[in-house]
């Protein structure tokens, strides 16, 4: 068996494989180096070359870069925006979020905006009680026709746009893409609109993240945080002036949990002044003698104004479990209570589903406090950075982690401006080419972590490594097809059937080869390998090479049918729960319309 027929067998059996779907895709991709190495058909420094590609990085980066904009808030104010032009329609979603996808692509490239775009359309179908499988493969369909925008949005715009060049036709200029990628995101819409939601399916992943939008309200209402607190400011004459939170009189049944603006490490120095605003909590007859004695105002209260002063960009709230065998058993605590760090307050305490915390007796008179048991609850409000570290105390159990709630509830949260200009810098440089884009990417990854906007640790976990893997241990195909001539037969295969047909053949042609050759190997070795065979066919033909290479072009974005074809189709398939046979219904509509645009479109606008 020579090199050329093991290379059709094995893209046949690794296709096969992902059809079948009982093997983790993952491992089948690892199969294709393992194989092509005891076939002898690449040598042992080329086999795992994939993983150090400048494609990796690239993607590996991205990564990074959609964390930090999900860190910094800068998702969660996208998804508010996008929600409030969606309402409660899930076509409006399903629209909305492919034109915002496919404007972002040409300036963050496919991968950074998908994945940026993956948690907020998650989320927003979660609270339409939808499955976010509806909307997450057009994604990274539409990031397709986003990158036929600008000369800047994929790679392979570059490639044929030099390869005119060179050919004497002249480059393509930045925006003149746009001729095709227009029509091809009109459709899109179109097509998504109509027959989305029918061809796409009704699954579940079992990685479904959680709805922290309303967290705020859903604490304060469990705790009863709202009906038994009132907002008070500090009036001209109270005796409360010049006094510290350590000197009030907790024997009044009142507690102070927090002053609106300060954390509570900055409250227990803090001399009270006129004009601040408290929120005391205690019953209301309490509340009203408290604040008569004390010469305070009632605030007016507008809806959800505590859960706002509570939680914010600089504070918020978090649930505590005391953990069986916990130091904190046996102590004493109660609304009010700042912790022994004194950057958290105690705001609650529950136990069996039940307020305990300063609980009132018949006769007015106060429970002195709250004697810790293992599995009592507490809410807890502070910085973030205080929630983030309390997470990490042996003694209690985090509910839900700090971090993942105020990437979603807090929008432009701190180093929000930060992260913005990040973004900026890394757009500019990938809009301007002054830099390769693996390396301008990785610039802005590194500056994320150096910024503090995220850690090490969470910038690894932010890293999809299935993804990673998966395209890693597909480049080395793309190379061995190249070598073994596999992918210049078919080529001039092409070349043959088509012979002095009319141009219109060439390009049918020419594009049915390149999507096919497009679904097993990634769409810029198929560029690559397909131009020289383009150029040399149109002059057989006599026929301008311009629209023969645009034409290439849009057949190179038309990886739709596996999910190994683009790492967009790649990010999509775990958060949407996809299977690889999946693709191919949404997939096979959208290879019709880039056909049409290929093969009809593009010879109106650059002639033959």
């Amino acid at each position: 068996m020579n090199d050329t027929t093991f290379i059709f067998g094995l893209v046949a059996a690794v296709v096969g494989l992902f059809i079948w779907g009982r093997l983790p895709v993952m491992l089948v991709a690892l199969m294709v180096p393992l194989a092509l190495f005891f076939a002898g058909i690449l040598p042992l420094d080329q086999i795992f070359s994939g993983f150090g590609d400048p494609i990796i990085i690239f993607i590996v980066s991205l990564f990074v870069v959609a964390a930090g904009l999900e860190a910094a808030g800068v998702t969660a104010w996208v998804g508010l925006w996008l929600a409030r032009l969606v309402g409660a329609s899930p076509v409006k979603l399903s629209v909305f979020a492919v034109i915002i996808v496919a404007l972002l692509s040409p300036l963050i490239s496919q991968s950074g905006a998908v994945a940026a775009l993956v948690p907020v359309v998650m989320l927003m179908a979660l609270r339409m009680k939808e499955s976010p499988s509806k909307f997450l493969m057009p994604l990274a369909f539409s990031s397709a026709a986003g990158s036929m925008l600008a000369l800047t949005g994929t790679s392979k715009n570059v490639l044929v746009s030099s390869a005119a060049a060179n050919a004497g036709y002249g480059a393509f200029g930045f925006f003149e893409f746009a001729w095709a990628g227009i029509p091809l995101l009109l459709g899109t819409l179109l097509i998504v609109a109509a027959l989305g939601r029918r061809l796409l399916p009704d699954r579940r992943s079992p990685n479904l993240p959680e709805d922290f939008g309303q967290h705020a309200h859903t604490l304060t209402e469990q705790y009863a945080v709202g009906s038994t607190s009132q907002l008070y400011g500090v009036l001209a004459a109270s005796p409360l002036l010049g006094k510290t939170r350590e000197t009030l009189d907790q024997a009044s049944g009142v507690s102070l949990i927090a002053i609106s603006g300060l954390a509570p490490d900055e409250t227990s120095s803090k001399t009270f002044a006129v004009g601040d605003v408290l929120v005391l909590r205690g019953d209301p007859e309490a509340l009203r003698q408290y604040a008569e004695v004390n010469r305070l105002g009632a605030v007016a209260e507008t809806e959800g104004s505590i859960a706002d002063i509570l939680f914010n960009r600089q504070s918020g709230l978090a649930e505590v479990v005391v953990k069986p065998r916990s130091k904190l058993i046996g102590t004493v605590m109660s609304p009010g209570t700042v912790t022994e760090s004194g950057q958290l307050v105690v705001v609650a305490i529950q136990r069996n589903g039940e307020d305990i915390g300063g609980a009132h007796t018949g006769d007015g008179d106060t429970a002195p406090g709250v004697t810790l048991q293992a599995g009592d609850h507490l809410l807890l409000q502070g910085t973030w950075r205080a929630l983030e570290r309390i997470a990490a105390d042996p003694d209690v159990m985090m509910v839900d982690s700090p971090d993942a709630v105020r990437r979603q509830a807090v929008p432009l949260g701190p180093g929000s401006t930060t992260m913005l200009a990040i973004l900026a810098a890394m757009v500019l440089v990938l809009a301007t080419g002054i830099l390769p884009a693996p390396v301008g990417v990785l610039l802005a990854a590194m500056a994320v972590i150096a910024a503090g906007i995220i850690t090490v640790p969470q910038a690894y976990r932010a890293i999809d490594w299935n993804t990673v893997i998966l395209v890693a241990s597909m480049i080395p195909l793309s190379t061995a097809m190249y070598r073994s001539g596999a992918a210049t037969q078919l080529a001039d295969l092409l070349v043959a059937a088509v012979g002095g047909s009319s141009p219109t053949m060439l390009v049918a042609g020419l594009f049915v080869l390149t999507a096919l050759l497009g679904q097993v190997i990634s769409n810029t070795a198929t560029t690559m390998i397909m131009i020289p065979i383009a150029i040399t066919a149109a002059g057989e033909l006599g026929v301008s090479a311009k629209p023969v290479l645009m034409s290439l072009n849009v057949g190179a974005s038309a990886a739709f049918l596996t999910p190994v074809a683009t790492a967009t189709n790649l990010i999509v398939m775990g958060p949407g729960g996809y299977r690889f046979s999946d693709y191919w219904k949404l997939g096979s509509v959208m290879m019709l319309l880039y056909f049409a645009v290929a093969v009809f479109w593009v010879p109106l606008v650059w002639r033959f």
